[in-house]
């Protein structure tokens, strides 16, 4: 994944913004910018704080004994993001089966305006009762098949590590 094919802070910056905080100072490396660690992290909120508006809530795992656990990423760093920087993250989701998902979460440097990172992901339903993989709710399965078809018609084209799928 090159910059010069990801989508730009132009066309991300419309979609519904999630995790918009400044780097913090505690998240600074010695490099002075953003420590590795951080971007997981920061789009891992932002994915979740994303999923709640297709009936994922943030307690889900206590209010109705499911989570969503993480089962692959690829990630790519474009561009710094330093202390004091404003960030946020914008998900598109690309596609889900019975029980996982395929999403993209940006990472973006407000301040500069540019995408800072990309990454991918697939997710799983668990089932908390036995922490395996379960079949998606019916009305959250509805909601994320609504997203995905919301997320398709952006009028670009996603552009992915070309390492993962869903199974």
């Amino acid at each position: 994944m090159s910059t010069d094919t990801q989508p730009s802070y132009e066309t991300l910056a419309p979609m519904p913004a999630f995790a918009e905080q400044p780097v913090p100072i505690a998240f600074e490396d010695n490099n002075g910018h953003l420590n590795v660690r951080h971007y997981l992290g920061i789009g891992s909120e932002g994915l979740d704080e994303s999923l709640v508006g297709v009936g994922i809530p943030i307690n889900w795992p206590t209010s109705a004994g499911h989570a969503c656990f993480a089962a692959e990423h690829h990630v790519t760093y474009l561009a710094e993001l330093r202390t004091g920087d404003r960030m946020s993250v914008r998900v598109r989701l690309l596609g889900r089966s019975e029980r996982a998902a395929h999403a993209l979460v940006y990472i973006l440097d407000d301040t500069h305006e540019r995408l800072s990172c990309v990454f991918e992901e697939i997710f799983l339903h668990i089932d908390l009762k036995d922490r395996k993989t379960a079949p998606w709710p019916d009305d959250v399965a509805q909601a994320l098949d609504d997203r995905i078809a919301e997320h398709a018609g952006l009028g670009w084209e996603p552009v992915t590590s070309g390492s993962m799928r869903l199974r």
